[in-house]
């Protein structure tokens, strides 16, 4: 083990790398710079040397070694903005269809929700991955590769039933009709009207306004949990609480649902899908539980990070880096159609 000195937007710290240790990444590295800075893996950038030079973090898999980095290096961490799904809403809507279902990452808790913005869709299928706790298992629940995957998977958890994404919908628009003193143009980042035409329709993605208004809703706290950072995000109800919390499972561009049932094979009618709140934070037994599952899905690399994943742009077939460049591509040529490979 070397140690290795951060500086960060929020000061330094000091990390131990085993740099001779080709099975330690360069996202090994990242997430340990994670736990230190709060910086998602997807939106560092790291430099280091004199004058200072930009590290390639395009290639996450690699040994650490890849980066050149020794014991005793500095490493200047920053912060991309916009580099996330979960940034705020672009000008444009794009959707992103995906030639071959590959496990898909992460964020911090879902973003700030809006449809006028890169739409990607993604999948697990090796499931069902789930861990043992309290009074059973908890089993990932997969819903459809879709842009309704967090409807769906909000439905499967209040109405028991996937298809009722739709129902979901209207309640996001129904929310923010009854309230246009929080949900504001500032807030949406378009007229309140053009973002309920927006998020009514099934092409249009949701996060975390949308998980927001679902919560006071249904009154119950929705707990996001980020597959590649393990982060959880508590989406209260506000005072008119019920006391219960429910799980979702983000993994970067896809949300999914998580359930406990006595048994995995367990058919769905036997699975709870929320639960009483037996502590504020996040030691409640139940997100304990969450945030295993989240492990184990990362450790099956069921994540996306779209800030270097490989895209085409299906007008003009040009290769892109990450929703970064997607976005860019869009808005230099108006081209919206992306596939990844």
């Amino acid at each position: 083990m070397a140690p290795v000195r951060l500086r960060h937007p929020k000061g330094v710290a000091t990390i131990q790398a085993p740099f001779d240790d080709n099975k330690y990444t360069v996202q090994d590295l990242q997430q340990e710079i994670y736990a230190a800075s709060q910086i998602l893996p997807s939106r560092q950038s790291l430099k280091t040397g004199y004058p200072p030079r930009n590290l390639d973090l395009t290639r996450p898999e690699l040994p650490v070694s890849s980066l050149g980095l020794k014991g005793g290096d500095q490493l200047i961490v920053g912060e991309e903005s916009a580099s996330r799904i979960n940034s705020t809403p672009s000008s444009f809507e794009t959707k992103v269809d995906r030639a071959t279902s590959i496990p898909t990452p992460s964020s911090k808790a879902p973003p700030q929700a809006s449809s006028a913005r890169p739409i990607f869709s993604s999948t697990t299928s090796n499931g069902p991955v789930h861990v043992s706790t309290d009074g059973g298992v908890l089993v990932h629940r997969v819903v459809p590769d879709d842009n309704s995957c967090l409807f769906s998977s909000v439905a499967l958890i209040f109405e028991q039933d996937m298809n009722k994404a739709p129902k979901m919908r209207q309640i996001v628009a129904d929310g923010i009709r009854k309230d246009p003193e929080t949900y504001n143009e500032a807030i949406l980042g378009m007229p309140p009207s053009r973002y309920i035409d927006t998020i009514t329709k099934s092409s249009a993605w949701g996060g975390a306004i949308e998980l927001t208004i679902l919560a006071a809703h249904y009154r119950t706290e929705i707990c996001s949990v980020d597959v590649e950072t393990g982060r959880i995000d508590q989406f209260t109800p506000g005072p008119d609480s019920g006391g219960m919390r429910c799980i979702v499972i983000y993994s970067g561009i896809h949300y999914d649902a998580a359930t406990l049932a006595p048994m995995v094979e367990a058919p769905s009618e036997w699975h709870q899908t929320i639960f009483p709140i037996t502590s504020p934070d996040t030691s409640d037994s139940i997100l304990v539980a969450a945030k295993k599952l989240a492990d184990t899905l990362r450790s099956k690399k069921a994540y996306t990070n779209t800030a270097t994943f490989d895209l085409k742009c299906e007008v003009c077939g040009q290769g892109l880096k990450g929703e970064k460049g997607a976005r860019a591509h869009a808005e230099q040529t108006g081209h919206t159609r992306f596939g990844e490979y």
